[in-house]
C-alpha cells in the first residue's frame, strides 16, 4: 500500500499530527486538512486513496462533507468522533462511511485500519461480469449499471453486490458478508450491512419494499435472485 495518498482531517493540529506520523512509517504519501471547506477541497484536487475524516470540524462538519464527496466519489472513508452511540455509527454509515473510530483512539490501530480498508478490493476470481434481469455488475470496469444506465455506488456497496453477484442465488449470511466484502479485520456489527442493503435497494430496486434483486431470507441472510428467482 505504500505510496497511496491519505487525506487526515481533523481540527486539533496534534491529533493531525500523530496520525501523520504513523501513516508516513507505513509509506503513505500524506496530505492534511483542518477544516470541512479546506477537506473538501483537497479531496477534489488531489483526489486522495483513502481519507480520515474527524466530524466535529469547523466551517463544514463532517457528515456534510461525506455526503457531499459520496455524490461525486468513492473514495474510502473512515469516520472519527467521539459520539460513540450505535445511531452515531449507522448515521456515518448511512452517510457512506467504509469504517468508524471512536476517540480517543490508538494511531496505531487507525494506520492498522488504514491498510485494511485500502486492501479491500474485489478479487480477480470469478467471473468478469454478471448480468441478472436489466442488472449488470462489471467486475473488471468496477460498475453496475441497470436498464443500461449506471447506478453510483460507493466502494462498500460495489464490494457487497459483487459478492451477492458472483454466486447468485446462494444465501450469505451478514457475518459472511462481512467476511467477504468488508474484511476479516473489519470491527464493526451485524447492523452495518443492513445499512448498506438498505442503501443497495434504493439505488436498484424499482420498489426497495418489494425488492426484485436483493432478497431477503429471513433468519438466514440476503441473496441475489436468480432471473425468474421469485423466492
Amino acid at each position: 500500500m505504500a505510496g497511496k495518498r491519505v487525506l487526515v482531517v481533523d481540527d486539533d493540529v496534534k491529533t493531525v499530527e500523530l496520525v501523520k506520523l504513523y501513516l508516513d512509517r507505513d509509506g503513505y504519501r500524506v496530505l492534511t486538512a483542518y477544516d470541512g471547506i479546506e477537506a473538501l477541497r483537497l479531496a477534489r484536487e488531489k483526489r486522495p486513496d483513502l481519507i480520515v475524516l474527524d466530524l466535529m470540524l469547523p466551517g463544514m462538519n463532517g457528515l456534510e462533507v461525506c455526503r457531499t464527496l459520496r455524490n461525486e466519489s468513492d473514495v474510502p472513508i473512515i469516520m472519527l468522533t467521539a459520539m460513540t452511540t450505535d445511531q452515531d455509527k449507522l448515521n456515518g454509515l448511512e452517510l457512506g462511511a467504509d469504517d468508524y473510530m471512536t476517540k480517543p483512539f490508538s494511531p496505531r490501530e487507525l494506520a492498522a485500519r488504514v491498510r485494511t480498508v485500502l486492501r479491500r478490493i474485489p478479487g480477480e476470481r470469478g467471473p468478469a461480469q454478471v448480468t441478472q434481469g436489466n442488472l449488470t455488475v462489471d467486475f473488471q470496469k468496477h460498475e453496475a449499471t441497470l436498464d443500461s444506465r449506471p447506478v453510483h455506488l460507493t466502494s462498500i456497496e460495489f464490494r457487497l453486490l459483487g459478492v451477492l453477484a458472483k454466486e447468485p442465488g446462494r444465501v450469505f449470511s451478514r457475518a459472511q458478508l462481512i467476511e467477504q466484502a468488508l474484511g476479516p479485520d473489519f470491527e464493526g456489527f451485524d447492523r452495518t450491512i443492513d445499512v448498506h442493503i438498505l442503501k443497495l435497494r434504493r439505488k436498484l430496486e424499482p420498489d426497495p419494499a418489494n425488492p426484485t434483486y436483493i432478497k431477503t431470507v429471513y433468519g438466514v441472510g440476503y441473496k441475489l435472485s436468480e432471473v425468474n428467482d421469485d423466492t
